[in-house]
């Protein structure tokens, strides 16, 4: 358990926390949420004894270790990648000299009854109990099990970690704490390097995890499927929830509702007191009534309403300049670096306004497909055409680092910014957060967050009908994903996304191309489709290997014998011409026929209604930008996502009504 004790913290003139207290139990789950810069990965550092607070006391168990994963570090191991993780081992390493020391001096003494004998046998017994207690004979296998589900091929096992992009080297950090097994564990934006696949896996893991987690992630799947406590830091305090993220946005709004109207009573009876001191006190007969109410509002405990921080980006993609139908035709791309093929035999077609997501492992492809649209890989293998008056927009996956640490926040708009887009710089940096002092800051002194979001900001310096976006989410808070992802529903020009942000790309493409094992498959829908095909074909898989040769021999051997028409799975005998059987059969089809008629009518009616309603919030956002809350947003994206699932029902049901032959 860790006891937190009126903890401060200022940092530049701001003050992070103030007179904060919380205790994290030994099996917790926390989320800690909260705009950028708030003070998330401040708290982190604190907890693991890394940064010193002003005032306050941290209070650790005894006995009790902890693990902690930074947002970032630069891992200076020439190890190969399975010596390094095996580095997590330590203490059961010297455990295990500590047997062999053991084992060796009883093997030389012969005073078998003697004291000392009897008492190296007990610490014997006890570091061999320890040893197995914490798995010391299975270390391999524990760590290829954790760097397989980060997302590691066993031929990668002996590459050196030098070979690797930080990224990848990161997630050999991440495996050493998980193998730790630390009683109390920090993970700072743990998702950031991982794929689709290791997310889900690191999931399952933490849900079992044995020992109390803390985590900063602006992943709101993952918080909900990890976490089922919340701390939002906000105004140098803290709110603690005891739910996961989602129900916590739920109780913060409708805890402030009630406190709302809770003050604006007390105000009205407040007001009513005033104005009766005010008329009487001066007044003999009721100067003793008019004292009353003063004591009154003396000790009266007023109510106070949490205040919120509600800042955010706020912006809109300028309209799509016109364009041909075809944006993007590709035929027979692929690539090779060396002996390394990545991908191959890729067709892809995007047309005018729409929007897929190039998800999948990292490594496989995704960030080299979008550099070959943007012609920064000439030497691909196959046929790329970009279709006639395209103009791109481009957000780099290393967008931020790109960004020229010596120029200030406005230079690095200015400098590219031409025309009449120069006079509104102030106001495009404003609506990244960027204002007053903040815009005359160097670039290398903003934090992560800063700099992807004056990377955004550069997107707007002039329209563009296809925006190519390599993972624009990262470190960007909750609700400044929220208006980005609102800001590209809008767009009305084509996109291309990666991303590994389910919540970000649920409902915001219609297609979702899956870069594996050196192949592109395409899966119509959005990501939760990609998701929901990829633990099918898990299934599938699974069915196939239960059904093995010696398998399939018991089956048959066990299959009923004799005259197949008498089998239960013996095609049924039509029915006479004519008979009251056959006529039964027609009508039941025709009862089939209106029933599946009368549904697509109503489905025809609902997603009529459905498709009016997002047109009139359309409408309504662009009109009024500041209608772009995370509940409208919401709202918004639940109808989207509506209208498609009974969009699908309808071409399922057309299907079935010409199968029918009507």
């Amino acid at each position: 358990m860790i006891s937190i004790n009126k903890l401060s913290v200022s940092f530049t003139g701001k003050t992070l926390f103030d007179d904060v207290s919380f205790i994290i139990k030994d099996k917790d789950r926390i989320g800690l949420t909260g705009k950028n810069g708030a003070g998330k990965s401040t708290l982190l550092k604190i907890l693991s004894g890394l940064q010193e607070p002003d005032s306050g006391t941290i209070v650790l168990t005894t006995g009790h270790e902890i693990g902690y994963l930074p947002q970032e570090m630069i891992p200076d191991s020439t190890k190969t990648i399975m010596d390094e993780t095996l580095t997590a081992f330590d203490k059961t390493n010297a455990l295990e000299k500590e047997i062999e020391k053991l084992s060796a001096q009883l093997a030389e003494r012969t005073d078998y009854e003697s004291e000392e004998y009897h008492k190296l046998i007990e610490r014997l017994t006890e570091a061999n109990e320890r040893f197995h207690l914490i798995g010391g004979n299975d270390r391999m296998g524990m760590a290829e099990k954790v760097l397989l589900g980060l997302g590691f091929k066993r031929s990668d096992f002996e590459r050196s970690i030098t070979e690797f992009s930080s990224g990848w080297q990161m997630r050999v950090e991440l495996a050493k704490i998980l193998l730790k097994k630390p009683e109390v564990m920090l993970l700072d934006e743990p998702t950031n390097h991982l794929d689709i696949e290791s997310i889900g896996w690191l999931e399952e893991f933490l849900q079992t995890y044995p020992g109390a987690v803390v985590l900063v992630s602006h992943d709101r799947k993952f918080l909900d499927h990890v976490t089922t406590r919340t701390i939002e830091i906000t105004m140098g305090r803290i709110e603690d929830y005891n739910v996961p993220y989602s129900e916590y946005v739920i109780q913060r709004a409708e805890r402030r509702q009630v406190q709302q109207a809770a003050y604006d009573n007390q105000q009205k009876e407040i007001e009513n007191i005033e104005r009766f001191i005010e008329r009487f006190r001066y007044k003999a007969t009721k100067a003793r009534q008019a004292q009353s109410r003063i004591k009154m509002l003396e000790k009266m405990e007023r109510i106070e309403v949490d205040e919120t921080d509600n800042s955010s980006i706020a912006f809109r993609f300028p309209p799509a300049p016109h364009c041909g139908k075809i944006v993007i035709r590709a035929q027979d791309i692929g690539k090779c670096y060396g002996e390394k093929r990545v991908f191959s035999h890729f067709d892809f077609t995007l047309e005018k306004g729409e929007k897929v997501a190039l998800v999948g492992r990292n490594g496989e492809g995704k960030s080299t497909f979008s550099k070959i649209v943007m012609g920064e890989i000439p030497d691909h293998e196959g046929r790329l055409e970009i279709g006639a008056g395209v103009k791109i927009g481009y957000f780099a996956q290393n967008q931020a680092a790109l960004l020229d640490g010596n120029k200030t926040v406005f230079q690095t708009i200015d400098d590219i910014a031409v025309g009449e887009v120069r006079t509104r710089i102030r106001n495009i940096l404003g609506c990244f957060l960027f204002s007053g002092e903040d815009i005359e800051k160097k670039v290398k002194v903003l934090s992560g967050g800063e700099k992807g979001r004056l990377a955004l900001a550069k997107l707007l310096l002039e329209p563009v009908n296809l925006l190519v976006l390599d993972e624009p989410t990262n470190h960007l808070d909750m609700r400044s994903k929220d208006i980005l992802k609102m800001a590209l529903l809008q767009y009305n020009g084509s996109l291309i996304v990666v991303s590994h942000d389910r919540d970000f790309l649920e409902g915001l493409t219609t297609k979702t191309y899956e870069f594996r094992d050196g192949h592109v498959k395409l899966h119509l829908g959005d990501v939760s489709t990609f998701l929901a095909d990829r633990k099918m074909e898990r299934l599938q898989e699974l069915e196939r290997k239960s059904a093995s040769p010696a398998n399939a021999g018991k089956q048959a051997q066990n299959a009923p014998k004799g005259n197949t028409a008498s089998s239960p799975n013996a095609a049924p005998t039509a029915p006479r011409p004519g008979s009251a059987e056959e006529r039964e059969m027609q009508k039941q089809q025709e009862r089939e026929l209106r029933k599946v008629r009368n549904a697509i009518e109503k489905l025809e009616s609902e997603i009529e209604a459905l498709e009016s309603e997002l047109a009139e919030m359309d409408k309504v956002f662009i009109e009024d930008p500041s209608q772009c809350t995370v509940e409208n947003c919401n709202q918004y994206e639940e109808k989207k996502r509506l209208s498609a699932r009974k969009t699908d029902e309808w071409a399922a049901l057309q299907e079935k009504l010409e199968e029918m032959g009507k």
